[in-house]
């Protein structure tokens, strides 16, 4: 029945080709080549559909949507996320410390500057002058060993959303034309789907893609270490006294978590509105993202775990000698 149903499908669509005029001036050909792609891959995710040998239990073509992106995602988005968590570890284990052993030094220096400069102000404005030209001096030279190391933070956090979203658009639209009446998908529910060609009639699939994208965003903070916490709590103490003085502190971290907080409602809204086989996809692509985090935040922590030095033995715990 579901090779029926294909090959009817393609049937259709040789014979409205057939019928098309031949190529003219005003023709467009760009367009054509793109519509002749997508159905290249339309008829693949069909093929390979009914040729996977499945258990009549599983729906076939909400199966191969399930393990198309599992696969896609471990062949092409893992390795890129690997490659940035090394980057960022140069950076902490090779960059870092060459620049904090620095500090001190360019410290004193731009001190004795500015003594002999015989500089003056207030004491707020000699330690924001001292704090400027230190950083003028740290700052390029932090880049020069980011370039030496190849661990640019800018190209790090960049590239692997980037390398995702081909593949996320380019399954969606694939998905959203196989939808598209007549559509083999008609004849496949799955879940709360009555139909994959067809919106979520009780939006639970589009409510559980919301729900994971928001704690893909919140479990930053489940893997953290104890050094972690402390200095979480030093920068959170340094805020508040800079706001006691009537400083504006700037956060990114919190507007950009805000901002994916509100993506995270603005995926239930959209995901509500598009066919059933997209939803399915936009889920596990999503869980597969969560999981994936949660994998990189324990290795993470595991491995600052492992770089911290032993704790000194407290006084308590010492056994008297006899």
């Amino acid at each position: 029945m579901l090779l029926a149903q294909c090959t009817a499908r393609r049937a259709t669509r040789y014979l409205g080709t057939s019928r098309r005029p031949a190529s003219g001036r005003n023709s467009p050909q760009r367009s054509q080549r793109t519509f002749v792609s997508i159905e290249t891959f339309s008829d693949g995710f069909l093929d390979l559909a009914t040729a996977l040998p499945l258990p009549p239990s599983l729906p076939p073509y909400s199966t191969t949507i399930i393990l198309c992106t599992v696969l896609t995602r471990l062949v092409w988005t893992v390795p890129f996320s690997i490659w940035a968590k090394r980057r960022q570890w140069r950076a902490e284990e090779e960059v870092l410390p060459i620049i904090n052993s620095l500090k001190p030094v360019v410290s004193k220096k731009v001190i004795t500057e500015m003594q002999k400069a015989q500089v003056r102000g207030t004491k707020e404005e000699l330690q924001a002058m001292h704090a400027k030209r230190v950083k003028e001096i740290l700052v390029p030279r932090r880049n020069e060993l980011f370039s030496k190391y190849r661990c640019r933070p800018g190209w790090t956090m960049v590239i692997p959303p980037l390398t995702q979203l081909p593949l996320f658009m380019g399954f969606s639209i694939v998905l959203t034309r196989l939808s598209q009446s007549p559509s083999p998908f008609d004849s496949e529910s799955f879940f709360t789907l009555s139909t994959l060609a067809h919106t979520d009639p009780t939006a639970v699939l589009p409510i559980a893609l919301g729900f994971i994208t928001l704690a893909n965003v919140e479990s930053s903070r489940w893997f953290i270490t104890d050094e972690q916490r402390e200095r979480q709590k030093k920068v959170d103490k340094w805020k508040e006294e800079r706001l006691a003085q009537g400083h504006t502190v700037l956060e990114p971290q919190k507007i950009i978590k805000s901002a994916l907080r509100m993506v995270s409602v603005g995926r239930i809204l959209v995901a509500v509105m598009v066919p059933g086989g997209v939803v399915l996809y936009w889920v596990t692509s999503a869980a597969f993202g969560l999981v994936q985090t949660w994998v990189l935040d324990y290795w993470e922590m595991r491995r600052k775990q492992r770089r911290q030095p032993p704790s000194a033995p407290r006084a308590s715990d010492k056994t008297p000698s006899p």
